[in-house]
């Protein structure tokens, strides 16, 4: 009797996957900015008192950091080949400066 192979699966063709990730680090990138522009709108709007500065300034520094991160990933996913995986430590950093981030601008909402 013959033997009966497993069928070959496809190759995967990773061309969107890179892209819709790059993407997304765009989109996360612009929400930071949106969060950062908006905390220095509010700390510099009832005039500036020396705990808003200092978290408008804490806002910069975390969405600098962001895009840092940011940066480095989408030019790791724009380099020819197959991408790496994300290593943790990025993650970790990008996953730290957007939590917060969100908290440092909200807490100049109140």
């Amino acid at each position: 009797m013959g033997r009966v192979s497993a069928p070959v699966a496809p190759e995967r063709d990773p061309g969107l996957q890179p892209e819709r990730t790059r993407l997304a680090w765009r989109r996360t990138t612009l929400s930071g900015t949106v969060a950062a522009v908006l905390a220095a709108r509010t700390a510099l709007h009832g005039g500036p008192s020396a705990p808003r500065i200092l978290a408008c300034a804490l806002c910069c520094a975390l969405w600098l950091g962001l895009l840092l991160v940011a940066h480095a990933r989408i030019r790791t996913l724009t380099a020819p080949g197959h991408p790496p995986a994300l290593t943790p430590r990025h993650a970790t950093a990008a996953t730290l400066c957007t939590v917060a981030l969100a908290v440092c601008a909200s807490t100049l909402l109140f």
